[in-house]
């Protein structure tokens, strides 16, 4: 029984919300800790992609080859900016600013890919843009959690800029490739980019401890290897735009289980944030693609 798009993608964004708590309660660096993601996710999903007897790389033909490169640097580069900018900012602030991707995402789709939002669309994003700015103003963490906040945005920034070339190119090829074998070379040129972007920083990959490596292994298995999985099956119906919309849930999620987890406060600005981000969400999606034949 096929679980309909729209649950698929909710499932989607509940995966990758605990990836922000997972990563402040490991003490391993910030790059081995995305390295170690990708890396685990990757050889896990290339294991079930050869299983199933996927095409893989095979299925890529041509320039599309070179667009699943991108896309996994893209990833990297994600990954490598928004898991720093955690050791910086709050888990609230950092969240709230790697959702702004649809924006970009939104321009890019319009310029790149041809593709109209359309109004509903545009009215769901500012909303939930609203909600992401009234979280992001009265943010109020400790110091003690926020050491850099003013760098740590900014990385924020910059990982949901990766993150929208990722959904855009990500979006383009799942027309043309089965979501196992685009996820499983993505993922492995992530990985292979974050390995080898820890070994020229110094960045240890070794000697963490069993609780840390725990971790890593949820890390890669729930915000990795279901949520971005499952968000990428999704650019196969519905428009990268929305997808990314989708996400502005997850600062709700996040706060929340920082809140659980790390005793990060949440207060009513936050609440009244969180409503208008749910709501967006919803106004965003209420017209997904009609599937590909």
């Amino acid at each position: 029984m096929r679980i309909a798009p729209s649950l698929e993608l909710a499932l989607g964004v509940l995966a990758v919300s605990t990836g922000a708590v997972l990563v402040r309660s490991c003490s391993v660096p910030s790059l081995g800790i995305a390295s170690w993601r990708l890396v685990l996710a990757a050889l896990g999903l290339l294991a079930l992609c050869s299983w199933r007897r996927c095409p893989g790389l095979a299925a890529f033909q041509g320039r599309d080859r070179t667009l699943a490169v991108l896309s996994g640097l893209f990833l990297a580069l994600h990954f490598a900016a928004w898991i720093t900018s955690l050791s910086m900012t709050s888990v609230a602030s950092s969240v709230v600013l790697v959702t702004t991707a649809p924006l970009w995402v939104g321009l890019g789709s319009r310029i790149l890919l041809r593709e109209d939002p359309g109004r509903i669309f545009w009215q769901g994003l500012a909303l939930a843009l609203a909600g992401t700015a009234v979280v992001a103003l009265v943010d109020s963490s400790p110091t003690g959690q926020a050491p850099n906040p003013l760098l740590g945005n900014a990385l924020a920034l910059l990982g949901a800029l990766a993150a929208s070339a990722y959904l855009l190119s990500g979006r383009k090829l799942q027309r043309k490739v089965d979501t196992l074998s685009y996820v499983s070379v993505v993922y492995g040129v992530a990985a292979l980019a974050l390995v080898g972007t820890a070994w020229l920083w110094g960045t240890p990959l070794t000697g963490y401890q069993g609780r840390d490596w725990l971790l890593l292994g949820l890390l890669a298995l729930v915000p990795q290897g279901v949520g971005h999985t499952l968000l990428n099956r999704s650019l196969r119906i519905f428009q990268a735009g929305i997808v990314a919309t989708a996400l502005l849930g997850e600062p709700v999620a996040a706060s929340a289980l920082a809140w659980m987890v790390l005793g990060e406060p949440v207060g009513p600005w936050q609440i009244l944030g969180g409503c208008l981000i749910l709501v967006g969400v919803a106004r965003a999606s209420a017209r997904p693609d009609a599937p590909p034949r």
